[in-house]
C-alpha cells in the first residue's frame, strides 16, 4: 500500500459515455475531477463497431472513435484521466476512501461510480470471434437492430428483455429465430404471449447454440441442437442476438450502497445519488432498463450537477 494519500474533490470511476460526461460537467465546475478508465476504458461502447443514434453524429461513427472523443473533450476542461481501476473502497466516513491497484489510496469528497454493466455472452469461441470482429454478433438489438433491416436474425435468451428485443427485431428483419434452451419462458405471460403472437418470430424450444456460423469477416448462419433429440439444425442469419442479462460493474460497492436483487446500485429516484452521501452513480452501473450510450451520458450530466451541489451545500 502507498504511504501517501492522495486528496481530491471528485474522484469519476469509469470510463464510459456516463464517466467522461460527468468528468465534463465537473471540471467545467472547477470540480478538478480525476477519473480512473477501469479495466474496460471506453465502457461497452469500444465493442461497438457502429453508433448511428447517438444525436449530434449525422452520418454515425465508431464506438471506440466516439470514446476517444468524449475522452479528448473531458481532457481539454482539465479532467486527469487515469490507468487503473478501484479494487477497494470504504465509505463507512465522510471522506470517502478509494484504493487503486491495491496500491494507490485516494480520498475524496465525492465521488461518482460509472462502472457500467457487463454483457453476460454464451461464451463459444465462434460468438467471440465475430463479437470481436463487429461482424454480426450483439448483445442489444435497439442499439443494432437497424444494421440488419429486411434479414433474418437469431436471439438467444427466454427472460423479459429477450422478448421485448425479439419483438423489436421483429419490426425491422424479415424472420427472427428465438432460441431458449429450456421447456419455458423466464419472461412474464404478457411478454411471451406477444412474441409468441408474433407471425415472424420463430420459437424453438429445448434448443441451445453449438457454434455461430461466418464467412471469416461476417455471421451466415447459427448451429443449434435440440437438446431433447439431440437433433442438430443450421440456421441461416446474418445477426446473431445474445439477450441473457447483463451483470453490473458494482461488487466492491456492496458493502456500503444499496443494491437491487440483481446487483444495480438504488440511485434516489430523480437524482443521481446513492444511499451514501456524497457518492453518487450514473449510466449502466444503475440502469437496467433502457442502457443506452444516451441515457448514461445524462445521468452522468445528473452525478456531476448534483456532486458540485453537494459540495456547495457542504462549503457554505
Amino acid at each position: 500500500m502507498s504511504d501517501t494519500i492522495e486528496k481530491v474533490k471528485c474522484l469519476i470511476i469509469g470510463s464510459g459515455p456516463a464517466g467522461y460526461t460527468a468528468a465534463i460537467y465537473a471540471a467545467r465546475a472547477n470540480m478538478f475531477p480525476v477519473l480512473y478508465q477501469g479495466q474496460q476504458p471506453g465502457g461497452q461502447l469500444t465493442t461497438t463497431n457502429e453508433v448511428e443514434n447517438f444525436p449530434g453524429y449525422p452520418d454515425g461513427v465508431t464506438g471506440p472513435e466516439m470514446m476517444i472523443q468524449l475522452q479528448e473533450q473531458a481532457k481539454r476542461f482539465g479532467t486527469d484521466i487515469r490507468d487503473g481501476w478501484v479494487t477497494k473502497v470504504d465509505f463507512s466516513g465522510e471522506i470517502h476512501k478509494v484504493w487503486v491497484n491495491d496500491t494507490i489510496e485516494i480520498h475524496a469528497e465525492t465521488v461518482i461510480i460509472s462502472t457500467g454493466a457487463s454483457a453476460k455472452y454464451l461464451g463459444l469461441p465462434s460468438e467471440q470471434k465475430y463479437l470481436q470482429l463487429g461482424g454480426g454478433v450483439s448483445a442489444c438489438a435497439v442499439c443494432d437492430g437497424f444494421f440488419y433491416r429486411n434479414q433474418e436474425v437469431v436471439i438467444v435468451g427466454a427472460g423479459d428483455s429477450a422478448c421485448e428485443e425479439a419483438h423489436y427485431l421483429s419490426n425491422i428483419c424479415k424472420k427472427v429465430t428465438m432460441l431458449v434452451r429450456s421447456d419455458q419462458f423466464r419472461a412474464s405471460r404478457i411478454m411471451e404471449e406477444r412474441v409468441r403472437k408474433t407471425p415472424n418470430i420463430e420459437i424453438l424450444m429445448h434448443t441451445e447454440t453449438e457454434e455461430v456460423l461466418g464467412d471469416g469477416q461476417v455471421v451466415t448462419g447459427v448451429r443449434a441442437k435440440n437438446r431433447t433429440t439431440g437433433e442438430a439444425i443450421e440456421i441461416p442469419a446474418t445477426g446473431f442476438f445474445v439477450a441473457i442479462g447483463h451483470k453490473p460493474n458494482t461488487d466492491i460497492f456492496a458493502d456500503y450502497l444499496d443494491l437491487d436483487e440483481t446487483g444495480y446500485i438504488k440511485n434516489i429516484p430523480g437524482t443521481a445519488k446513492t444511499n451514501v452521501a456524497g457518492v453518487f452513480v450514473g449510466g449502466d452501473a444503475a440502469d437496467h432498463v433502457y442502457r443506452q450510450a444516451i441515457t448514461a451520458a445524462g445521468t452522468g450530466c445528473m452525478a456531476a450537477l448534483d456532486a458540485e451541489r453537494y459540495l456547495a451545500a457542504k462549503h457554505s
